[in-house]
């Protein structure tokens, strides 16, 4: 959830039942950034059956409405390189889950701007605005010192978050999967791109441990609701490490396709990625991300079920059924950004 800055607006509130939570989750009022984003539209439900009172914070009203219509929150319209927006959510909010960032750079839209600064500035306004608990969405392995160029930013946040005086939690996950998820959807835009031979990078052999995005709603609302998360930094994954050949031929399974699976080096994909990259509005990788399919992203001792008591779901076809709809046509309407 990104894009210029603007004053906040609130645009609505929906009325519904929602069961009443226990512990300290429905004594908050809580604002998510990045409300109508992919993690966001779970985090939000989830928090609202919990008994959160629940403002999210969005860039587009129509977006927001068409994700966020049917839950019993308050929405504003707002940018997170704005202060005036976040002051205006963030009054009379007691915690913030702060979910924007962006795995591509767009143009106006940099790793730097969004992820690193962006964080600082929602740390800033929450000191103005006296709200102190914070539910912090980094990522597995980020790191200020990461020769990766989005890990990085993300590390810088992270490093800005545990430097700053917020009750904060930081949740470091593995890649994260879901109806409206931009890695494994990809995955599949791609098998409907490729007829008959489907590229993998890298020999497909690096690792992932992939979580379902309502396990990770889920760690949000059990950290808000736990005064033993507060400066506590967790690696959550999924029950199983994948290589991302295996990550493939799950999905394919799950989408009722057959492909020539074969292996290709990076270094023979990165100038084809970098000319994707210049004529196409939205290209379905790019050369920053083709390095991090190259590396291992698995967690380390894994928190999901230890820490938080939450049995994963795993990444299995019955699980990705929805990936049976995309389309041909909606994999090449993908790529011009429609």
């Amino acid at each position: 959830m990104t894009g210029a800055p603007g004053a906040a607006s609130r645009l609505s509130t929906a009325v519904a039942e929602q069961p009443e939570a226990e512990g300290r989750l429905r004594d908050h009022t809580v604002l998510v950034t990045g409300a109508a984003g992919f993690v966001g539209t779970h985090v939000c439900r989830e928090l609202a059956r919990g008994g959160a009172r629940v403002r999210g914070l969005v860039r587009s009203a129509a977006k927001a409405a068409e994700r966020l219509a049917e839950l019993p929150i308050e929405l504003y319209v707002g940018d997170i390189r704005d202060a005036t927006s976040l002051g205006r959510a963030m009054h009379g909010c007691t915690a913030v889950v702060h979910l924007v960032a962006i795995a591509v750079e767009r143009p106006g839209q940099s790793y730097d701007e969004i992820n690193a600064r962006g964080t600082e500035r929602v740390l800033a306004a929450m000191h103005g605005a006296g709200v102190r608990r914070l539910v912090h969405m980094s990522q597995n392995f980020a790191s200020s010192k990461s020769p990766y160029r989005f890990l990085r930013s993300k590390g810088m946040a992270e490093d800005a978050v545990r430097a700053s005086p917020a009750e904060w939690t930081v949740l470091c996950p593995s890649v994260i999967f879901g109806p409206e998820d931009e890695f494994v959807n990809v995955l599949a835009r791609l098998v409907r791109l490729s007829p008959l031979i489907y590229p993998v990078p890298g020999g497909g052999t690096a690792r992932f441990q992939p979580i379902a995005v309502d396990d990770v709603a889920r760690v949000v609302a059990v950290a808000l609701d736990r005064a033993a998360t507060v400066r506590r930094a967790y690696p959550i994954g999924g029950p199983a490490q994948l290589t991302l050949r295996q990550m493939v031929e799950r999905v394919l399974v799950a989408m009722e396709a057959r492909r020539i699976l074969v292996p290709m080096p990076t270094g023979v994909l990165r100038p084809v990625i970098a000319l994707l990259q210049r004529i196409l509005p939205a290209p379905p990788v790019t050369t920053d991300l083709l390095d991090l399919l190259a590396i291992d992203n698995v967690v380390d001792g894994n928190a999901l079920r230890d820490a938080f008591g939450i049995i994963p779901t795993p990444f299995a076809p019955e699980e990705l059924e929805y990936l049976r709809g995309i389309t041909a046509a909606q994999a090449f309407r993908s790529l011009l950004g429609r």
